[in-house]
């Protein structure tokens, strides 16, 4: 047979050494943020049915969940608050002993050098289960804003380190960081849920955060799931109103539009890895039809090869265990 001249890709894939060797993305615990539901009570460890393995936790067993996470090496949990009480006002997401409050202030004092994120919304906190104030029916903007900024503040005053809005009112960046700043907290980072779509893979995570409208729906203010130049301008407005890190929600059907924050800025861009993204995994692999551990962390791969820094995920205590066994 003639010699043929062609390229022969697969000497860089002959062996595990060579193919470590040309690697060119990396998935490590340096790059999880991890979701926490905490509740009020006492000695509640409650697994949420449509996420295998997620549970919902009293104070008491949050400090040990926040051990386990700082021993598996994640540097960072995010925080969701389920309060007993909800009213109009939300008034229990800027209480002083709010839950979310009194958390952060837990998982200070069991390991200081963990980066407390806490998610800025107020749909856990009013019947309504909308992310702003709800007046005759409609989910008004301006008023919103004054208790997004307000839950921020609290935040930042039990300790938090990096304050994260997901509402999708224009404006809350701007809002809460004047607010932030003009009460000495100008070095407290803001991570915008900055391209955040009106998605349907959020079924599971509004089980486990009580937070299911109790009219309508949030296409008035998440983004729909159609458009991508929609998402440079919701993006383009958050880095101008301050924002510090811009989160990509959610991360799977969207690593397009990671692509594309990627390529247009230099600021850190987070993947949000979603609750209906892990239990499809789950479901899945309790059925035997996948190899979990492989699809995660093919997944994981996938997001940082779209361009993510980091990855807010269900997985990542599984991805911390997969990474300390040499996968």
């Amino acid at each position: 047979m003639q010699q043929l001249e062609f390229q022969r890709h697969r000497r860089l894939r002959n062996s595990a050494g060579m193919r470590a060797m040309v690697r060119e993305n990396y998935v490590s615990t340096n790059d999880l943020i991890h979701p926490l539901f905490v509740v009020e009570g006492n000695d509640v460890k409650r697994e949420i049915p449509s996420m295998p393995g997620v549970f919902h936790f009293s104070l008491d067993q949050f400090r040990r969940e926040v051990n386990e996470v700082s021993e598996l090496g994640i540097p960072s949990i995010i925080l969701f608050g389920i309060p007993d009480h909800k009213d109009d006002c939300s008034s229990q997401a800027y209480a002083e002993e709010g839950i979310v409050q009194q958390a952060i202030r837990a998982a200070k004092e069991e390991n200081p050098d963990l980066v407390i994120t806490t998610d800025v919304c107020l749909c856990q906190y009013n019947p309504a289960g909308h992310c702003g104030i709800v007046e005759n029916g409609e989910i008004v903007n301006d008023p919103s804003l004054e208790l997004l900024a307000k839950t921020a503040l609290s935040h930042a005053q039990a300790g938090a380190d990096l304050i994260a809005p997901s509402d999708m009112m224009d404006g809350r960046i701007a809002a809460i960081r004047h607010t932030l700043d003009q009460n000495g907290y100008q070095n407290i980072p803001v991570l915008s849920y900055a391209v955040k779509y009106a998605s349907a893979f959020y079924g599971p995570f509004r089980d486990a955060a009580h937070s299911a409208p109790s009219f309508g729906d949030r296409k008035t203010y998440q983004m729909d799931p159609a458009n991508g130049r929609e998402a440079m301008r919701e993006a383009e407005s958050d880095v101008m109103e301050g924002a510090d890190m811009l989160m990509v929600k959610p991360a799977l059907a969207y690593m397009d539009i990671i692509r594309q924050l990627r390529d247009r800025y230099d600021l850190p861009i987070v993947a949000y890895n979603v609750s209906a993204e892990y239990a499809m995994v789950k479901a899945a692999a309790q059925n035997g039809w996948i190899d979990e551990r492989a699809v995660v962390m093919e997944t994981m791969t996938g997001f940082k090869r779209a361009g993510a820094d980091l990855i807010l995920t269900y997985f990542s205590k599984d991805i911390a265990r997969y990474l300390k066994a040499g996968y």
